[in-house]
């Protein structure tokens, strides 16, 4: 069965697996219809008695390089709002039920970090690359990822990535935990589906009741995080340095930055 929801997401379902496809090129920018869409699909798949896992891919060469904070019709473009509403998205994202695997090919970037950590594991080419890169942006981490990163890879890594915003490749990334297999690109889907069926084989209700009991307070840590990420976001946007990190970002230059 195939189901697009939107103009940018696709799910096919295959035995007990459903494959969930951002296509939204180039960079598969995250924005509030995107999420919207996803979480909509997500928690149809939770309603489904077919559907015991799902695989979380994209199209393209990145599988999400985060919101687009530059371009006036961005995420930002019309003001901090369309940020909170993304993250009422996020929110819904982190109450899903059914086990999540995301496939990540290539860059997984700010906001598109975010995402990928809404999954339970991580399967990963050796093309991926993991950048929290907000400071070199002028602006603070979103999408709950001061609470995320540190819960998966401990606060001292996570404070490495986001106090440097370097991008972290696949090999660091699986010694780290980030991600949990890397594979060759051409394996990549195949070898999420495997991981997803080897869920989905056992008993469907101690599935959900374990990772339900594994991920409790979650969704709630992530709506109380974003909400103060949002409101430092809006502090940091009125900066010099985030305008100067926006023209850093458009003519690809390190940024200049005065702390004003």
């Amino acid at each position: 069965m195939k189901t697009a929801y939107g103009d940018h997401l696709k799910v096919s379902i295959e035995g007990h697996i459903a494959t969930v496809t951002i296509d939204r090129p180039p960079n598969n920018h995250v924005s509030v219809e995107l999420m919207k869409d996803l979480a909509d699909a997500l928690e149809n798949l939770d309603n489904s008695n077919n559907c015991r896992a799902v695989v979380l891919t994209s199209a393209g060469k990145a599988f999400c390089a985060g919101a687009d904070l530059v371009a006036p019709d961005g995420i930002a473009g019309k003001g901090m709002g369309g940020i909170n509403a993304l993250y009422d998205q996020a929110v819904r994202l982190f109450s899903v039920e059914t086990p999540i695997i995301a496939a990540v090919q290539g860059a997984a970037v700010g906001a598109g970090l975010g995402l990928a950590l809404v999954a339970d594991f991580r399967v990963a080419a050796p093309e991926a690359r993991f950048a929290a890169n907000f400071v070199k942006l002028g602006f603070h981490p979103g999408f709950g990822l001061t609470h995320t990163l540190p819960r998966l890879i401990g606060q001292q890594r996570a404070n490495l990535m986001f106090l440097t915003g370097r991008r972290v490749k696949a090999d660091e990334a699986l010694a780290w935990g980030l991600v949990d297999e890397v594979v060759p690109l051409t394996d990549l889907l195949a070898s999420a589906q495997a991981l997803a069926a080897e869920i989905a084989e056992n008993a469907p209700l101690a599935v959900l009741a374990t990772r339900k009991t594994l991920r409790q307070g979650l969704a709630e840590a992530v709506r109380a995080q974003t909400h103060h990420e949002h409101a430092q976001q809006t502090i940091l946007r009125a900066t010099e340095d985030f305008a100067e990190g926006v023209r850093a970002v458009q003519e690809r230059r390190a940024g200049h930055f005065t702390g004003r």
